[in-house]
């Protein structure tokens, strides 16, 4: 009896290790996921924003980044500057022209895996309708249970890029803002296998 069900426990070791090694579908957490961004103010300052509510899709196998795929879309009407006037100036059509062009979207070509948690993510990013090569420096920071209900599986990644706004169409005041506008994302995803997305974890 042992030895006949032997090679049917050999193959469902088999088929657990195969299921094991296979990228896995996450969903962006709005709640925990921010873009952050500075840009020069004519010499003074570095103007800070931040930009919530961003939705997306990471197909990742934590031992092979190759296979990974990532889609993002950034609700560039949810910028906050601190200051609803500044932000209504870099809503307008010389800026972001949100109207025209509610998010920003970014998706990934190749992902490269440097070391255990450090790579490249290299896609195209769309802004203010101009689609251009983009990549960002990847950490991943954690991958695992989240320790509270409903202690789904979780992956923690932080990126930087820079991009220069004129390379998007965006070339208007080049004397009181700056070019080079530097970014910063802290992003939370939770592991997605149904038809629905997950509701965001507390």
């Amino acid at each position: 009896m042992r030895c006949r069900f032997l090679p049917l426990a050999i193959l469902a070791l088999a088929a657990t290790a195969a299921r094991a090694g296979e990228p896995e579908r996450f969903a962006i957490d709005p709640v925990h996921t921010r873009v952050l961004f500075a840009i020069d103010h004519a010499g003074y300052s570095k103007a800070l924003g931040i930009v919530s509510g961003s939705e997306g899709s990471l197909l990742f196998d934590a031992d092979d980044w190759s296979s990974a795929r990532l889609e993002v879309n950034v609700p560039m009407e949810r910028i906050d500057m601190g200051d609803s006037g500044w932000a209504a100036a870099i809503f307008a059509p010389r800026f972001l022209d949100v109207k025209r062009y509610p998010q920003a979207r970014f998706v990934s070509t190749t992902i490269t895996r440097k070391d255990a948690s450090h790579g490249i993510a290299c896609g195209d990013l769309t802004l203010h309708g101009v689609t251009r090569p983009f990549c960002m420096d990847l950490v991943l920071n954690k991958i695992g249970r989240y320790p509270l209900p409903p202690f789904r599986r979780t992956a923690g990644f932080s990126a930087r890029a820079e991009l220069k706004r004129s390379d998007f169409g965006m070339t208007s005041w080049k004397s009181l803002v700056g070019d080079d506008v530097e970014l910063r994302i802290e992003a939370e995803l939770v592991r997605h296998d149904g038809a629905t997305a997950p509701q965001p974890s507390q």
